[in-house]
């Protein structure tokens, strides 16, 4: 394993001074999968005071970060941090999240035995190569995701290890094992137990997932409890023309089909979940949802506000699903007043999110449609390149030319926006001696 020249040194140090040290975690699943790790977490034989002590006699700077769990953050003098904790044993789980207590061991293995997932229970250092008790490279080989000793046990300890365990499905691809599964299942409901912000944090990452498609189908039950808002389009049906999938699986397939945006990612998952309320089914047997878009958007601001997601994220995904299926048009100048109602960045999230709905419906149908939102982003690139006018700071005239006029207060914003609507419909050229004559005749 390649570890960085500065993690060999400090786990040299610690080595040389009597202790063992090792690589563990995720930056040795990541090795063994030839995926890019950033973060190298080391795990040690020494208690945090002999750890302080060693850094100490060797100039490094230290950060009691977890003190009371072990946990010593180094900072080396080039910049590199390293968290190191020592190898513990951990007593009983009262909040399904933290322990009550833990004891510091010196073998390795009882360490790893507490950790989540064989894949993560894996420890490497030059000299004794990769201490792997748990068979985790086997189950990198075969692709799964499979607890360390008893699962039930696992998720009744840490319940956000059930959305560890669907997020690693997503990001790696690989499957839950049986076992592991059966008590994932059984223990959902401890998810109500874990705070909001790491929800929203495991979440996020299985939202950006390349297999975010099979494990949102195949691990709903998870979705409803941490997102209650999704159960009720879980079984509504899509009996028209313009889609294959029920509403569930229409939702995971346009989330897979989104760009990696996570504002765009949870507009996906949320675009459609008025559905379920709005369903109505004509003499023909066609189901319409008038009006799900509002409703949607009033759901997904409650679910999004629960997870305390970020005002950037929920910003735009509120700018967007409340319209995710208005009509944006090919023509220069309706294109012009979706940017002037807009902006440019919504504009290009709600092309972006109509392009994923399109993506998740029936392929046969769609054809027109995806080649409309071609013409109407190309020439959205082209108004923005020329510098055309969209918004009132675009005009020729400011509102002090309004006031020059006599207009006054907020007759300026009338006077303004009625100018720019004649500019974009073409009715007014935009230069100032023409706005001016316009405006010598007009009345409000």
């Amino acid at each position: 394993m390649n570890l960085s020249d500065s993690a060999k040194k400090l786990i040299h140090l610690i080595s040389s001074a009597g202790y063992e040290a090792y690589a563990v975690g995720g930056c040795v699943r990541d090795f063994l999968m030839q995926r890019p790790c950033d973060d190298i977490d080391i795990t040690t034989s020494a208690t945090p005071d002999e750890l302080e002590n060693i850094l100490s006699d060797n100039h490094i700077k230290f950060i009691e970060t977890g003190i009371k769990h072990g946990t010593v953050t180094a900072v080396l003098e080039d910049g590199s941090v390293f968290e190191v904790t020592t190898f513990r044993t951990e007593g009983a789980y009262s909040d399904s999240r933290h322990p009550e207590s833990v004891s510091f061991v010196t073998d390795i293995n009882k360490d790893l035995a507490r950790r989540d997932f064989t894949i993560n229970a894996i420890a490497y250092n030059d000299e004794q190569g990769f201490v792997d008790p748990y068979g985790g490279q086997d189950d990198i080989d075969l692709k799964i995701i499979r607890a360390v000793g008893d699962a039930d046990t696992r998720f009744k300890e840490d319940a956000l290890r059930i959305m560890r365990a669907v997020r690693f499905a997503s990001v790696l691809g690989f499957a839950i094992e049986e076992k592991t599964k059966k008590a994932l299942f059984a223990n959902k409901e401890l998810l109500k137990n874990i705070s909001a912000e790491r929800i929203y944090t495991e979440l996020s990452k299985l939202l950006m997932g390349d297999y975010v498609y099979n494990v949102l189908v195949e691990y709903k039950e998870i979705m409803a409890v941490i997102i209650p808002e999704l159960e009720p389009i879980f079984y509504v049906e899509q009996n028209t023309k313009w889609h294959i999938y029920d509403v569930w699986h229409h939702t995971a397939k346009s989330v897979e089909q989104a760009p990696e945006d996570l504002a765009l990612r949870y507009t996906m998952l949320l675009h459609d979940i008025g559905k379920a309320y709005t369903k109505t089914t004509d003499e023909n047997g066609t189901d319409h949802f008038k009006g799900h878009q509002k409703i949607s958007g009033e759901y997904a601001l409650t679910a999004l506000k629960r997870l305390k997601a970020p005002n950037e994220v929920l910003d735009r995904a509120m700018a967007v699903i409340p319209i995710h299926d208005m009509h944006i048009g090919i023509e220069e100048k309706n294109i012009k007043k979706w940017l002037s109602r807009l902006g440019e960045s919504t504009l290009r999230d709600l092309i972006a999110v109509k392009r994923a709905d399109k993506l998740a419906q029936n392929p046969e149908m769609i054809g027109e449609e995806m080649a409309r939102l071609v013409i109407t982003e190309e020439k959205l690139n082209a108004i923005i390149a020329a510098g055309e006018p969209f918004e009132v700071k675009n005009l020729a005239v400011n509102g002090n030319d309004i006031m020059a006029l006599g207009y006054r207060g907020k007759e300026i914003g009338v006077v303004l926006n009625t100018i720019l609507e004649k500019v974009i419909d073409g009715e007014l050229p935009n230069d100032r001696e023409n706005i001016i004559r316009f405006l010598t005749d007009f009345k409000l």
